[in-house]
């Protein structure tokens, strides 16, 4: 019995050591790999010098070009049983493809976080108003909300974000599957392991810097938090890691502030451990937030807002302290640093979230029976979101077309030069 085939398509190629998006893919990839699935990773991305080694995985990687009906030939004769589509943006561009060479593949969309959200309140934020005061109602929110519809299942990190789909958006639930970050859990070898409260130094935040808001948060960090901070805690030091830190971001680098710029985490969990309390006073994003994830994984407890934790830890106790207010922000902090038994406590929290919330052990079968009986019943579960395939029909045809001008339009540029 041949073994059945996968088709990811990627935005970019992934890069765990840079940012959380780069994690999850590489844990869906294992997801397949443990499904035993023969698996193709295709993008239009240059590769940089921290992409993931997938063909150490046994992953055929192949790169694809934008607007170039070989790609076409390429699904045609690839047959893939199931199709992931790296964010909503490359559904946009593929899925027409997809449908015209492989109308029976299994289109699953990998949300990462939901985009028209944190488009939503990142503006905002920007014009001066309230993370929780925004509009939903954009052009963007069109744009996803139809990628989604036009697939078979979207993986959602957030449940918070499954309920706003069906409240506000009134989505189906059978096309929306919750799936967070898959972890191992922490062991007590682990535990035992861990960097003790004395031997650590410091405050840390983590984030990629192409991230718009790891960029607004380390702003606020400088401009709002660490000058009232480091006048409680006059002797400790802020630890600021992150990959692609461009010249805006060192040079908010000052050692005299002890505010230090450190450029990019070889491993982000490594870094973790050698530090006291992971400070991430998050004003706006969406999704589950990876450093958070990391942070537990090695014991680092965490203060953020309400929006940095959102729908992260369920009915228990945070890994830290969540609070929004500045003053109470900064006089938490100082508590979490200073006292060790709420250290420890804090420390006690992550573990049980990791290992309750995160472990993949509970989400790796549902999902697999999920992919079978959809599998099984394609055809169905297409009836049943026929609006999908209204969107499907209409958008196809204007997404088809456009892509065939840019192409042609390629085509004579070329032959002029």
């Amino acid at each position: 019995m041949s073994r059945k085939r996968l088709l990811i398509i990627g935005f970019v190629w992934p890069e765990p050591t840079s940012s959380a998006a780069g994690t999850r893919m590489v844990q869906l990839i294992h997801f397949f790999i443990y499904l035993k699935y023969e698996i193709t990773f295709a993008c239009s991305a240059s590769k940089s010098d921290f992409s993931a080694d997938l063909q150490s995985l046994a992953v055929t990687e192949v790169a694809i070009k934008l607007n170039d009906s070989l790609v076409n030939q390429f699904f045609n004769e690839l047959q893939p049983d199931v199709v992931l589509f790296d964010r909503f943006m490359i559904e946009e561009q593929y899925s027409w493809r997809i449908d015209q060479e492989c109308p029976q593949a299994l289109k699953i969309l990998d949300t990462e976080d939901l985009h028209c959200l944190r488009y939503a309140r990142q503006q905002t934020i920007k014009n001066g108003g309230y993370a929780d005061n925004i509009n939903l109602f954009t052009d963007i929110a069109k744009r996803e909300l139809a990628s989604i519809l036009r697939c078979d299942l979207s993986l959602m990190i957030s449940e918070m974000e499954i309920e706003l789909l069906q409240r506000t958006f009134h989505m189906d639930s059978s096309l929306l599957f919750y799936l967070p970050f898959l972890e191992d859990s922490i062991t007590e070898k682990q535990i035992d392991d861990w960097i003790p409260y004395e031997n650590r130094e410091g405050f840390v935040f983590i984030g990629n810097f192409l991230h718009e808001p790891n960029w607004h948060t380390l702003q606020f960090l400088k401009t709002r938090i660490w000058p009232m901070l480091r006048r409680k805690i006059p002797s400790v030091t802020l630890h600021i890691y992150g990959a692609y830190a461009s010249q805006k971001v060192l040079q908010l680098h000052n050692k005299s502030e002890r505010f230090i710029i450190h450029g990019r985490a070889s491993d982000a969990r490594d870094t973790l451990a050698k530090h006291r309390v992971l400070i991430a006073p998050i004003q706006f994003g969406a999704g589950v937030k990876g450093k958070f994830i990391d942070a537990m994984q090695v014991g680092t407890p965490s203060i953020t807002t309400d929006l940095g934790a959102e729908a992260m830890k369920g009915q228990l106790d945070w890994s830290g302290t969540i609070v929004d207010d500045d003053d109470s922000f900064i006089e938490q902090a100082v508590l979490l640093y200073n006292e060790k038994e709420r250290w420890r406590k804090a420390q006690q929290n992550g573990i049980a979230i990791i290992n309750e919330r995160y472990n993949k052990d509970l989400f790796t079968p549902v999902l697999s029976q999920k992919i079978d009986e959809l599998t099984e019943h394609l055809t169905l579960h297409r009836q049943h979101n026929f609006i999908g395939q209204i969107l499907q029909h209409h958008t196809t045809n204007s997404t088809k077309y456009m892509a065939l001008w840019i192409e042609e339009k390629n085509k004579k540029r070329v032959n002029n030069e």
